[in-house]
């Protein structure tokens, strides 16, 4: 019975060990704003119960991320198929948002990097007026507000519709001008107005501007009773929130890429602007509304 002895050793080491390769935490970045703390507080939350383990890194910048990524210091992100597209990838092609969540899976898998099932939303750019008003002048695309610019431009000059832009947008190279054109806007400098981001939703809401650039799922479009106003030219690329995992993370955490499509699945942007409302507007917590949510689908 003795030859038993170093056996019975050897399976128990190698259960621990099996157990301790398991029991590795998944580092989660995201980045430093409120729809990602949401995210972050949701996926910890959601695979935690799901008996994974996750170490949530927040505040993260893009770039930062993407390298740790790379590097293997990081294991997963919600990362935007625009992003990819543009920032990593250098391609300025318009694309529907199936054609660009298809390039950015094909191209960072290559760097062993893998996109799952991306959300039904979209943080894109987008122009945004009072509802109320955007109602009572009948503008619901963007061409109709060009109409209305263009109307009011030459009729009467001394009353100028304004934009309210961030500085950003206004002088990037795919921002203002390239809109501009595809639009055929033609613009007075005093019809536009640069601030920072975040200030053009209370410049809208407050008539301080007459439409301004907003990100569709901002909880603030939904607070402050914004019109979204739709891009009937497609020019804004497509930003789908989508859960990006490396693929040796993948393969050593069995279940985790269907618990992630799990939670993607729930998103879109009438929910998650709903839930950025509840901390930008309402003041509670990320993991609050978090928890909320997961309880409420019954994910928690």
């Amino acid at each position: 019975m003795k030859p038993i002895k170093p056996l019975v050793a050897a399976l128990a080491a190698t259960v621990l060990l099996a157990g301790t390769a398991k029991a590795a935490p998944i580092v989660l970045a995201t980045k430093s704003f409120t729809e990602q703390h949401i995210l972050s507080a949701m996926t910890t939350q959601y695979l935690t119960k799901k008996g994974f383990q996750v170490t949530p890194q927040t505040n993260i910048a893009t770039v930062i991320s993407r390298n740790a990524m790379i590097n293997k210091q990081v294991d997963m992100t919600w990362e935007y198929t625009g992003t990819s597209l543009i920032i990593f990838n250098h391609i300025n092609k318009r694309m529907t948002p199936q054609e660009s969540w298809e390039t950015v899976k094909k191209l960072d898998a290559k760097l062993g990097l893998v996109w799952l099932k991306p959300a039904d939303m979209n943080n894109t750019y987008a122009f945004a007026m009072q509802r109320k008003r955007a109602e009572e002048e009948n503008i619901n695309t963007m061409s109709e507000l060009v109409a209305k610019i263009e109307k009011i431009r030459q009729t009467t000059p001394k009353n100028n519709w304004m934009l309210g832009l961030d500085l950003e947008f206004a002088g990037r190279s795919d921002g203002m001008k390239p809109l501009q054109q595809a639009y055929n806007m033609p613009l007075d400098r005093p019809q536009i107005r640069q601030m920072d981001p975040g200030l053009v939703y209370n410049a809208v809401r407050d008539g301080f501007v007459d439409a301004g650039l907003i990100y569709t799922t901002d909880g603030r479009v939904k607070g402050f009773d914004l019109k979204v106003l739709e891009d009937d030219k497609g020019f804004f690329p497509s930003y789908a929130v989508t859960p990006v995992v490396r693929k040796d993370t993948l393969a050593a955490n069995p279940g985790l890429e269907e618990a992630l499509d799990t939670l993607s699945g729930t998103l879109n942007n009438d929910v998650i602007s709903t839930l950025n409302a509840k901390v930008d507007i309402d003041h509670e917590t990320p993991q609050q509304v978090a928890r909320e949510f997961l309880q409420q689908k019954g994910l928690l």
